[in-house]
């Protein structure tokens, strides 16, 4: 997220040699499927729309295939689409696996050439991809070979203005590929690749954008046992409630940059942390911050800013209701990872006699890493509406945020 990848959701195993074989070989799972719509998301049309829902009105780049296209064989799958330009003017280039044919009935080979056929004509400029992972299974999975030798085909041509890889409901065959790859993927891209765990995530990426959306992403139902709260949130909350809620100074102290960069990259490569390593417990809780400030759009989304911002004009008594309104406009996903976060600083306000850190001190601290404008000017007459709606919502958390549950939500 903001070329910072702390959204992968779960943590990894380690790799076995007969995990290694098995890429190539096992069957994976075939994921739920429901025709139900996915939890609270609506899918009226197959598309990213924008806030309200709409479609935007571009159609998609390649929505017609002429018979003479040199990769017709390859093309008329759609397993790779040309979706549009998203807010920045980037192109967005879409890769389907649940449009893959059984291997016996695809040329990998000529796979290959039409993907660097296609970007061929985007990479001098900006470009983000999207990989729809649902749908792969070993009837149609590659070999490992295979990927190994499309990555270093893909040189830094194509990488170089490559901005984000957005990988669309990840599963354990993705993380163990990974683990395998990561010897000789660098750093640099690897810092771009964007785990997302469901489509209303996506949406908050690629607001305003026309995305033809295969009917079996749709339609899949994307089960939730704590997987909607980013491991990083979820690791940090979890040690600071373990060890860190009596701590004096809370979220007020600093770490040294060498250790944050040092974290930041372990949790990135999906490897863990221990973090009695960085004598843990204020190094945590600057994790947790710069995560949240990192975001490339704030929890609260900037739609809502203004809306806060107005909260000091709302006279006091009624300020409670105008959050729980303000809330109703948030996505489920968001909603479930703020209502998480208010809920551990809820106990930390708690033990306030012993850390010092109030509902008040808290949200001088981490109000302004939850909302902030989109030019992320933050000018000193923003601060205290900001504090007044992250106080309130951590001192009065159950007035707020039970009356509103979501499917998949979990707390600390």
């Amino acid at each position: 997220m903001a070329e910072l990848t702390w959204v992968d959701l779960g943590e990894d195993e380690e790799l076995s040699t007969e995990d290694k074989h098995d890429l190539v070989s096992s069957d994976e799972p075939d994921a739920v499927l429901d025709p139900a719509k996915e939890g609270n998301t609506s899918l009226a049309t197959n598309s990213i729309g924008n806030e309200a829902g709409k479609v935007c009105d571009a159609a998609p780049y390649n929505s017609t295939l002429d018979l003479s296209h040199p990769f017709y064989d390859i093309a008329r799958h759609r397993i790779l689409e040309v979706a549009g330009e998203d807010n920045y003017g980037r192109r967005v280039i879409v890769y389907s696996c649940c449009h893959m044919p059984p291997i016996h009935e695809l040329n990998h080979h000529r796979l290959l050439q039409y993907m660097k056929y296609t970007l061929d004509q985007f990479i001098e400029s900006d470009y983000s991809l999207v990989y729809f992972h649902h749908g792969l299974t070993s009837l149609n999975r590659p070999s490992t070979s295979w990927l190994r030798g499309a990555y270093k085909d893909f040189d830094r041509r194509y990488r170089k203005n490559l901005k984000a890889l957005y990988v669309v409901h990840p599963s354990g065959f993705i993380k163990t590929v990974w683990k395998v790859f990561s010897s000789f993927i660098s750093r640099k891209f690897s810092k771009k690749i964007v785990y997302v765990a469901c489509l209303d995530e996506l949406r908050e990426h690629l607001k305003d954008i026309w995305l033809d959306i295969p009917v079996e992403v749709q339609r899949l139902k994307e089960k939730s046992n704590g997987e909607n709260i980013p491991l990083v949130l979820k690791q940090t909350v979890s040690y600071l409630k373990l060890k860190g809620l009596k701590t004096e100074g809370l979220f007020r102290r600093s770490a040294t940059t060498q250790v944050v960069q040092e974290v930041k990259q372990k949790f990135n490569l999906g490897k863990p942390v221990n973090f009695e390593e960085y004598k843990g417990i204020h190094v945590a809780a600057v994790i947790l911050k710069v995560f949240l400030r990192e975001l490339p759009q704030p929890l609260l989304t900037f739609n809502l800013h203004p809306c806060i911002l107005a909260l000091s004009c709302v006279e006091s008594s009624l300020r409670v209701t105008k959050i729980k309104e303000i809330l109703n406009a948030l996505s489920g996903l968001n909603y479930i990872v703020l209502k998480y976060l208010m809920c551990f600083l809820n106990m930390v306000a708690q033990q306030s006699m012993q850390n010092r850190m109030t509902a008040q001190n808290l949200a001088v601290v981490l109000g302004p890493n939850i909302t902030w404008s989109q030019e992320k000017v933050q000018s000193l007459h923003t601060f205290v509406p900001v504090n007044i709606f992250t106080e309130l919502c951590i001192d009065f958390y159950d007035n707020i945020f039970t009356n509103r549950t979501e499917a998949g939500e979990i707390l600390p």
